[in-house]
């Protein structure tokens, strides 16, 4: 059957509300994308230092881990379509400021670290509700189904994002940003027209200090959510080099911007066909074990990739690796919204977004401070191996994790 191979899209036919919710990210990722090439582009284009395209990445990362921690009890508590609504707004308007920084005659390298800082908060507590927001949307059997369509989301978004990004910086950084500010706009419509997300009743009335100790509190004691967060750490922050990208494609590949946007735009790719075909995930049901190797692929691919000069192989190591980066997504998400009681669910999704955007930031660091140290290739490779190593480590110390199984619910009281 198709449907064992091909993702299913019964979720958008069946819910309006997961359709909104698709459309609106669908957008609101593509324009994102376009910075995620134009940020890192602007800088070593002002600085000539892979250490300073790590280090803006860094400086993002505790206002989104702030964000996406936020978000948790306040999602958990509230309605979470406003909050959707209004960190789009705001996220068009910060997007607008890099545009006009970038289209004055002297850049401030300031308005890049603050203004991308900022956006980065937003972004995580965004991201926040509008995860916790999907099992709300759609039947708890077709949770894997929703999660793959959502990795689609993001996948077309990193390959078609970056892509245009590459011919688009040819024309000027001011319209790659602009675009972005359009995307958020369009987003804003479509959460608007969304009905309400009401919080579960047993979640309202604590303070957020009670509600963020009750989350922390039920985290605490839980092996499989604990080995989801740190395998997902382990893999972006040594197995993501994307820090690297703007130096390798002129000394490693000798080309320019278009090369820049393929780099970027190849783990997408990869990970396109991989949740395009994720029919078949739906029988897999030791979830844990199959994070493990998909982890430990992903890492594979990168190590290999830092050994080749030549582009399209490059290029398919990192296709591959977005292959297995998106098996492993999907099974994280399903095993975490499956598993996490419904007033738990913004709080732990919290925690999910600090992880799933906080550890390619701390990736870049640490690749551009290898890089800075040894060599740009070192870093790729020892980055891959170190991925590989990390997760057979977690696998081996952490039962509760590997040996968790699809359809798992927690029922142990807080």
């Amino acid at each position: 059957m198709p449907g064992r191979i091909l993702v299913d899209t019964t979720p958008l036919r069946e819910s309006r509300e997961f359709r909104l919710l698709f459309t609106g990210q669908l957008v609101s990722v593509l324009g994102t994308q376009l910075t995620v090439v134009a940020i890192p582009f602007q800088v070593y284009g002002l600085t000539h230092s892979s250490l300073q395209v790590g280090a803006v990445s860094l400086a993002q990362l505790i206002p989104f881990i702030a964000g996406a921690l936020a978000a948790g009890p306040v999602g958990d508590a509230v309605d979470r379509r406003p909050i959707m609504i209004w960190t789009a707004a705001a996220m068009a308007l910060t997007s607008t400021i890099l545009a006009i920084n970038a289209a004055v005659a002297h850049p401030s390298l300031a308005v890049i670290y603050v203004v991308s800082s900022l956006a980065a908060g937003l972004m995580g507590f965004s991201n926040t509700a509008r995860m916790a927001s999907v099992p709300g949307l759609v039947e708890r059997r077709r949770l894997p189904a929703a999660f793959a369509m959502n990795q689609i989301v993001i996948q077309v978004g990193v390959i078609v994002g970056p892509a245009l990004s590459g011919v688009l910086l040819g024309i000027g950084l001011p319209l790659v940003f602009g675009l972005d500010a359009v995307s958020f706009v369009v987003a804003c419509v479509c959460m608007a027209l969304m009905a309400p997300i009401p919080p579960a009743r047993d979640a309202r009335g604590l303070s957020p200090w009670q509600s963020t100790k009750e989350g922390l509190r039920y985290l605490r004691s839980r092996q499989a959510l604990q080995g989801v967060y740190l395998i997902d750490i382990n893999a972006m922050v040594f197995g993501m080099p994307r820090a690297l990208f703007p130096a390798m494609a002129g000394s490693v590949f000798h080309g320019g911007t278009i090369t820049l946007g393929f780099l970027y735009a190849a783990p997408g790719v990869g990970a396109l066909i991989g949740a395009v075909t994720t029919g078949w995930i739906e029988n897999i049901r030791r979830q844990g074990w199959a994070v493990i190797i998909a982890v430990t692929v992903w890492g594979a691919a990168i190590a290999v990739f830092g050994l080749v000069d030549t582009l399209w192989i490059a290029l398919f190591m990192l296709a591959v690796a977005g292959w297995a980066d998106v098996i492993s997504a999907v099974l994280r998400n399903t095993m975490l919204q499956t598993y996490i009681p419904e007033r738990f669910r913004s709080r732990m999704s919290s925690i999910q977004m600090a992880v799933v955007q906080g550890g390619p930031r701390l990736g870049d660091m640490e690749s551009g401070l290898v890089a800075t140290v040894t060599s740009v290739e070192f870093a790729v490779v020892s980055g891959g191996l170190a991925c590989i190593a990390g997760a057979a480590l977690i696998g081996a110390l952490m039962p509760g994790f590997r040996h968790h199984v699809a359809g798992q619910v927690d029922d142990v009281p807080v």
